[in-house]
């Protein structure tokens, strides 16, 4: 899951290399139509190199390790469903070592530098291009040869290194909506917003009505980005959204100031104490009809209603409402999840295998029959399985001009790491004089940082 991502993801904050021009690459995009437990640890010791091995030599009965960052029930299960069937075509056994997501996040770096599992779970865009870049995971062309024609230009985009090489295989995206309850919509005479004012007015009449207007949560850090992605997508546009994650617009831009002085209007109805609550808690908020509204990503609050056996029936969502006419509402988070190849692969033949079958149409289609809230990325692809909010992502998605991949995908980690701090304390003190205090601190880092 991410953002997961959503999960959501967590940065790593020992990320501190000068690379500006790392950040030059597909945040721009356009929108695509067994398990076991342990540390971060590998299974493997051995460096190999598997830039030109073909998969035709991978040895029946052999075994892949997989890394695995899909650590909660929903994922883990439809992880394992697509691995069992990858080990069914290939006859390849693939050994899960399944880690806490946040732990895998924030230890990567030292994990793919030690003894790494021979495949990974990560992230498309400029989080996959940095270990590429570092040499940290290996090119995967080969592999692209014979999947490519199943996904379309963006996705092979977003699996591209910065040296035109291929190290990732995609499994699929989710969007960041607002989610509520249809029922609760319908008992209370509520309507869809579709712009600010609208969604400002209905935030007020839910607090009248006894409700929290919107359920929110902010310890793990990473949910808030999604919330200054959104305003930022929506006031500011998506050009101006890459160019300032790439620091190639300043923190203090008056641009930056009118995201937060939107959030900070917002900020009366949004669930309070959300620096010590996580998702999961806010999710059950809106499970359990306390809270109207929730704006978080697909593979998050669906994933939960799947788990805990609640309604997904009534659970619907709407896209965020337009603030700039000039936007609209073109532009989404919508994050893609894949897997990569480690540099220090043992089974490298294995490997890539493995990956040619999830780059599938079958093996997408193995994933999603048990995931129930993301949706899959091969061009074309049949599933039946597929409930009303993953068939309502897919189109939604499909309106979108461009989508963004969240902030600690599309920016260098480190400013990630510091806006998580920075936009913390924002939500402890949303007034006009902290703004501008906060900005200059993301100014000041961003300069330090991208230098």
């Amino acid at each position: 899951m991410s953002d997961v991502e959503s999960s959501g993801s967590s940065t790593e904050p020992g990320l501190h290399p000068s690379r500006r021009n790392l950040l030059r690459g597909v945040a721009g995009a356009a929108g695509l139509a067994a398990v076991s437990g342990g540390l971060l640890t590998a299974c493997s010791s051995d460096s190999s190199s598997g830039g030109s091995t073909s998969s035709a030599s991978a040895v029946p009965g052999s075994t892949v390790t997989f890394g695995s960052n899909y650590s909660d029930p929903a994922p883990k299960a439809a992880f394992a469903a697509l691995t069992t069937a990858a080990t069914a075509s290939t006859k390849v056994k693939v050994s899960i070592n399944t880690v806490d997501h946040n732990s895998f996040q924030e230890n990567i770096t030292s994990y793919l530098q030690g003894t790494p599992d021979d495949l990974f779970t990560w992230f498309a865009g400029y989080r996959m291009q940095y270990f590429a870049a570092q040499g940290l995971a290996e090119p995967i062309d080969d592999v692209w040869e014979k999947i490519g024609s199943n996904f379309g230009s963006a996705a092979k985009q977003l699996s591209t290194g910065l040296d035109g090489h291929q190290y990732l295989v995609p499994i699929y995206n989710y969007p960041w909506v607002v989610f509520y309850n249809k029922s609760e919509f319908a008992s209370k005479g509520y309507t869809v917003p579709t712009t600010w004012d609208q969604y400002i007015a209905l935030a007020k009449q839910m607090k009248s009505d006894g409700l929290i207007p919107l359920a929110f949560a902010d310890k793990d850090g990473w949910p808030a980005l999604g919330t200054f992605d959104i305003l930022n997508l929506r006031i500011n546009g998506y050009d101006y959204h890459t160019k300032l994650m790439k620091h190639e617009i300043p923190w203090t831009d008056p641009g930056v100031y009118t995201v937060f002085q939107h959030w900070a209007e917002l900020m009366p109805y949004l669930q309070t104490g959300a620096n010590g609550r996580i998702w999961q808690d806010a999710a059950k908020s809106l499970e359990q009809k306390k809270a109207g509204m929730m704006f978080q990503g697909t593979n998050q609050v669906a994933a939960q209603y799947v788990t805990d056996k609640a309604n997904l029936d009534d659970l619907d969502f709407f896209t965020f409402p337009e603030i700039n006419a000039q936007w609209g509402q073109d532009y989404m988070d919508a994050p893609t999840d894949g897997f990569m190849l480690s540099s220090k692969a043992k089974n490298v033949a294995g490997a890539k295998a493995i990956l040619e079958y999830i780059g599938t149409g079958p093996a997408e289609s193995a994933y999603l029959k048990t995931d129930q809230w993301d949706v899959g990325l091969v061009t074309g692809l049949q599933v039946p399985t597929y409930n009303a909010i993953q068939t309502k992502s897919v189109t939604e998605i499909s309106k979108c001009k461009a989508v963004a991949q969240f902030m600690d995908r599309d920016a260098d980690p480190a400013m990630a790491t510091a806006m998580i701090s920075i936009i913390q304390k924002f939500i402890d003190d949303p007034s006009t004089g902290n703004i501008a205090s906060l900005q200059k601190s993301a100014e000041s880092q961003a300069k330090a940082i991208y230098s």
